[in-house]
Order: structure tokens, then C-alpha cells, then sequence
């Protein structure tokens, strides 16, 4: 497949996007310090963006109803590099808060509209694979991204961390507003129609499955640096080359889960999330030393988004003719999971339970996801047999 520079315009700007999301974990006591405020206030800095994301992308998506999409992606990547202005000179923790959650406002809606106008701009058969190349600049961003943002942060001041992000969010701008084509630009959409999808079993049951999934990675993933170091006996160093493995993961998983989603959709994913409830058993279990837990961690990684990165394609297709406000949805469906993942891990936690038996709690999340995508893959083959029956 030859990438369209169209794709490679909008995985720099998943780049950026997710680089500003996740960088600021590696930096919050740096942050804390400086700004004198506890741990604990500073975390709120990554629960806000999350809640910006959630409840922020809807209201965004609903602002631009009536924009061609290439016009809202331009805005949107407007907002981001403005937001990480304001956040690289913020003089207060509030200030910072608050920039933060304005940044927030562009990440969901941004990955929605951008996967609905990535679907545009391929065959029908490679629309899995165009969207899977769009996102792999976020998980690029886990890999290449956080990690030097981190390092910059550690070096020369957190605030420098924000300060490289802004011209990436430039060059982004630049690349969409140059390559995508202008077919993008007028195809306004009516909210009132976008608002009547979102009843459609076909979009709201991949939406539930995308929350159970992404609550099924952060329910470990959060804690996941405690339960290496307590459990696998990783070194604090080691934890970060762990890290970086499980983004080469997710990376490689991506790709593979767009291709093989352009294959067989559904059965992919299934066969993809079963062998997931397995990695997760075998991490509870087996992740008794540092080379054990690593080649889990990157497997987990891998096969974790192979049989996710298609949930974004399937709220797309069962969403014809107003794809818009269901793709940033599922958007903020992802980040939903990510903060129930979190508090049912933290909730477990609290009750007793070990770090390693988190896993656990992300297979089980897993399973209900994929029983619910069963039932959704039963419900899509009975409308497929009435249109042929009605034909």
C-alpha cells in the first residue's frame, strides 16, 4: 500500500497529540515541585486531560457540525498548538490545569473526524489499514515521543517539554492544510442527523466494546511500574526500557490489526482478543522475572491494539451517512475506559489484592468486550441477511 501524504499529515498530528497527553507523567514531580503543589494535585493534570477528552470531545464535535472537516482538523490543530502555549509559560497550577483541559478539546475530536476523513482516502478494502497508519503516529508518540519529551523535561525544565511540541503541532498544521485534499473541505454535516446514528445498535455496541478494552489496558497499565518493580523485580531503569518495548508493541500491533481488520473484520478481532485474555492469564502468573515480564509486556502491547485499532473503523462503517459525531464518541468511549480501568485497578488495589492479579481484572474487562462484539457480530449478519432477503 503507498501511503497517501494525506495519512502521513494526519499521523504527525497524532503524534503530537499524543505526545502532549502522556509526557507529563514522566513529569509530575518536576511539575510539582516547581509549582508547588502536591503529587497527587499535579495527577489531576492527567485525570483532567482525560475528562477533557471525554466530555469535551462531543461538545467540540457538536460545535463543528457544520464545518467541512478539513477546516475543523485546521482549527483543531490551532487549539492544540495555542494550548500548548499557554501551558509551556503557565505561571500557576490552575493556569496550567486549565490549559491542559483546552488542549484536551482537540485530542478526541481530532482522532474522530481525522479517522472518518482517513477512510476517504483509500480504496474501501484498505479503510482498517488507512486508519491504523493515522494512529500509529499516537503510538509512535509512546515509543519516539514521551520518552525524549521526558528526558528534555528532566534536562532543561518541564516547561521545554511543551515548548517542542508546539512547532510539531505547526508542521501538522502545515501538512494537513498542504495535503489533504480539498474533496475534504465541504462535506458540512447536519447534527440532528449525526444525533440519530448514535441509537444504532451498530454504533453503540462497538462504543460499549471500545470501553470494556480500553478499561481492560488501564486497569494494569496504570500500576503497571509498581507491579513490575514489586512483582518482576524490574529495576527503575528497566522499567522504562519495558516501557518503551510495549509501545514497540502497540506500534507493531497497530499495523497489524489494520490489515488484518481489511481482511476479516470481525473474526480478527475475536481471535486477536482471545490470545489477549491469554497474555493477561500468563502476565498474572508467569511475569516472575525481568525477561519474562518483557517479552509479555511487548506482546501484550502488540496484541492488546491488533484487536482494538479496528473498533475505530467498525463505529465508522455501522455509522453510514453520519459518521462524524459516533467516530469522536467512540473517542471519548476509549478515554471512559481509561478512567474505569483505572478506579476499578485502584479499587482492587485498596481491597487487598496484589499487583499481579491486576491482569486478571484487565482479562475479564477483555472477555466482556469481546462477548459484547459476539453479540454485535450476530446482530450485523442477521441486517446483512434482511437486505438481501428485502432485495
Amino acid at each position: 500500500m503507498k501511503l497517501p501524504m494525506s495519512l502521513i499529515a494526519l499521523a504527525i498530528a497524532s503524534f503530537g497529540i499524543g505526545t502532549t497527553e502522556f509526557v507529563i507523567m514522566g513529569l509530575l514531580p518536576d511539575v510539582a515541585r516547581d509549582l508547588d503543589v502536591s503529587i497527587p494535585a499535579a495527577g489531576l493534570l492527567i485525570g483532567g486531560y482525560a475528562l477533557g477528552v471525554t466530555f469535551g470531545s462531543p461538545v467540540m464535535a457538536a460545535l463543528l457540525s457544520g464545518v467541512g472537516r478539513k477546516t475543523a482538523l485546521l482549527g483543531l490543530m490551532g487549539l492544540f498548538v495555542i494550548g500548548n502555549l499557554l501551558c509551556a509559560v503557565a505561571p500557576s497550577y490552575g493556569f496550567l490545569l486549565a490549559a491542559r483541559l483546552l488542549t484536551s478539546l482537540c485530542h478526541g475530536t481530532f482522532f474522530g473526524i481525522g479517522a472518518v476523513v482517513a477512510t476517504t482516502l483509500v480504496p474501501p478494502q484498505q479503510r482498517a489499514m488507512a486508519v491504523s497508519i493515522m494512529f500509529s503516529g499516537l503510538t509512535l508518540a509512546n515509543v519516539l515521543g514521551v520518552p525524549f519529551g521526558t528526558a528534555l523535561g528532566q534536562w532543561a525544565g518541564w516547561r521545554m517539554s511543551f515548548w517542542a511540541i508546539v512547532p510539531i503541532g505547526i508542521l501538522a498544521a502545515l501538512a494537513v492544510w498542504r495535503w489533504l485534499p480539498a474533496s475534504t473541505v465541504s462535506q458540512p454535516t447536519r447534527l440532528g442527523q449525526e444525533m440519530r446514528v448514535l441509537g444504532r445498535p451498530a454504533v453503540l455496541l462497538p462504543m460499549l466494546v471500545s470501553v470494556m478494552m480500553s478499561g481492560s489496558l488501564f486497569a494494569t497499565f496504570t500500576y503497571v511500574t509498581p507491579l513490575l518493580e514489586t512483582v518482576a523485580g524490574v529495576s527503575p531503569r528497566g522499567v522504562t526500557l519495558v516501557l518503551v518495548l510495549f509501545g514497540v508493541g502497540m506500534t507493531v500491533g497497530n499495523l497489524v490489526g489494520g490489515r488484518l481488520a481489511d481482511w476479516r473484520q470481525l473474526t480478527s478481532m475475536l481471535g486477536l482478543g482471545a490470545v489477549l485474555i491469554l497474555v493477561l492469564v500468563v502476565f498474572s502468573v508467569a511475569a516472575s522475572g525481568p525477561i519474562q515480564a518483557a517479552a509479555i509486556v511487548t506482546g501484550w502491547g502488540l496484541v492488546h491494539l491488533a484487536s482494538t485499532v479496528p473498533l475505530q473503523s467498525r463505529v465508522v462503517d455501522g455509522a453510514v451517512g453520519a459518521p462524524n459525531l459516533a467516530s469522536v464518541l467512540n473517542q471519548s468511549a476509549f478515554n471512559l475506559g481509561n478512567a474505569i480501568g483505572a478506579w476499578l485497578g485502584g479499587q482492587m488495589l485498596l481491597a487487598g489484592y496484589s499487583y499481579a492479579q491486576l491482569p486478571l481484572l484487565s482479562a475479564g474487562m477483555a472477555a466482556t468486550g469481546l462477548v459484547v462484539l459476539a453479540f454485535d457480530g450476530v446482530l450485523s449478519r442477521r441486517r446483512r441477511m434482511a437486505l438481501v432477503a428485502a432485495q
